[in-house]
């Protein structure tokens, strides 16, 4: 946690966090009776569960944190800073009864935490708007459908898996098999107008790099970063996704198209495996509580497109597979059900040097048959059905145990296997339009 959010002369440092100008009413404060180390249980306050409260010490430091339970005699807070000195008799008082965002343009180009204070090196940021962390619910009847293609600049997903502006994404897979580099090159080269990337319980060094790899682009002037690692409480890792979410929400309400990247859906699930389990809820699948199965699709449902004259947040979001697992793993399972497509990545395909290392037989676009023509549909789909019959039948082959004539189709795959893969692969520094992509679709399936 770093060192401001600590030691700070205190109250006033506390409502500029929540980003309150609320003065203090005295009687709204109540004291500290238990601590265990993550949830602080306080005598009575009027407050309802999100509210924002500082925990007070007696040299005139002070801390934030958030109710998550309350009763008819305490409230249970739980710090933003686990490491502030807790101790019974300080004094709590209530800021919040809600929680609000700041956001405006001044936040593009910028790294924010949790709380939305700056990670990077510029001035301190001056919110010239406030919109609810939680957001507000859409009648999904009176949403616009998607009906435009997203260009993500990278060939094999636009042709063969095209999304369109609103679509809600996963990218599953296990660790170390590309996603990262898939990601920074999704916001590098897409048509949004704004890209708001969540950087949820990753490693510091991981954040470090792949922001400054984001902010030193020609593209920075449209990046947002929240950036919350894996040594934040898991309190802030939540709040830095619904922050993030929060400020797409802000923009496509201004009319933009938003790309909204959140790495990763596992991270925040896991965050809310540990609020959920401090708090008594009891484990299900795979220690999953089911406060973790509530919370993902109230995320990712806050996505989409808007209403009328309103803009679109294409939101994709990392799903990590524990052990590969992208089948049984209830995570993996849940963001499948929710969202609109998935890409999953193939460990195999990325020993062999072919990035980005897509699986395309396991890869869908659920919006992809209403954004393409039918010329379109029908030979990505070819190139899918050959692309299958290559990986299928490539042990066998490559024994010798087939001989060419007994299948048209696997001869088609097994001779312009070289075209195809040439196709698949794309460089990290290669962006390929939406357009060209199409074209070079057309011109590789000509040669098959």
């Amino acid at each position: 946690m770093p060192s401001h959010y600590v030691g700070k002369n205190s109250i006033n440092r506390a409502m500029d966090l929540v980003g309150s100008n609320k003065i203090f009413d005295s009687s709204y404060s109540a004291t500290v009776i238990s601590f265990d180390g993550l949830i602080v249980n306080s005598s009575n306050l009027p407050c309802s569960v999100g509210a924002i409260c500082t925990i007070e010490h007696k040299n005139g430091h002070a801390i934030t944190g958030e109710v998550v339970r309350i009763s008819e005699d305490t409230v249970s807070i739980i710090p933003y800073d686990d490491s502030f000195p807790v101790a019974v008799g300080q004094k709590v008082k209530l800021l919040e009864t809600s929680q609000s965002v700041g956001v405006g343009e001044e936040l593009l180009g910028r790294a924010i935490d949790g709380l939305g204070e700056p990670l990077d090196s510029g001035p301190p940021i001056q919110y010239s708007s406030k919109v609810k962390l939680d957001g507000d619910q859409q009648n999904p009847l009176l949403k616009t459908p998607v009906e435009e293609v997203f260009d993500v600049g990278i060939r094999n997903i636009n042709t063969l898996l095209t999304l369109g502006k609103g679509q809600r994404l996963g990218i599953m897979a296990g660790s170390g098999v590309g996603k990262s580099v898939l990601l920074s090159m999704i916001s590098r080269n897409s048509s949004a107008d704004v890209v708001v990337i969540a950087l949820i319980g990753e490693r510091g060094r991981e954040v470090a790099s792949f922001s400054h790899e984001i902010l030193q682009s020609h593209s920075r002037d449209k990046v947002i970063i929240v950036a919350v690692p894996a040594d934040y409480s898991p309190l802030l890792r939540i709040q830095g996704a619904k922050r993030a979410t929060a400020i797409a929400e802000y923009f496509r309400d201004q009319g933009k198209s938003v790309l909204l990247i959140m790495d990763s859906l596992t991270r925040v699930a896991h965050a809310q495996r540990e609020l959920g389990l401090a708090l008594g809820e009891q484990p299900t699948a795979r220690g999953y509580p089911p406060s973790v199965l509530s919370l993902l699709p109230k995320l990712i449902e806050r996505t989409g497109t808007g209403l009328i004259n309103q803009g679109a947040i294409t939101s994709i979001y990392t799903v990590l597979a524990d052990g590969d697992d992208v089948t049984s793993d209830p995570i993996v399972d849940t963001a499948r059900a929710i969202l609109d497509g998935h890409i999953v990545l193939e460990r195999s395909l990325a020993q062999q040097g072919l990035y980005p290392a897509i699986d395309v037989s396991k890869s869908i676009s659920r919006l992809m048959n209403g954004l393409v023509d039918k010329q379109q549909l029908k030979i990505s789909k070819r190139l899918r059905m050959l692309i299958s019959k290559y990986f299928e039948n490539r042990d066998l082959f490559l024994m010798g145990g087939y001989v060419a004539g007994q299948d048209k189709e696997l001869d088609a795959a097994i001779r312009g296997w070289p075209l195809i893969e040439r196709f698949l692969m794309q460089d990290p520094d290669e962006a390929v339009s939406y357009r060209d992509s199409v074209h070079h679709l057309n011109d590789l399936m000509a040669n098959l």
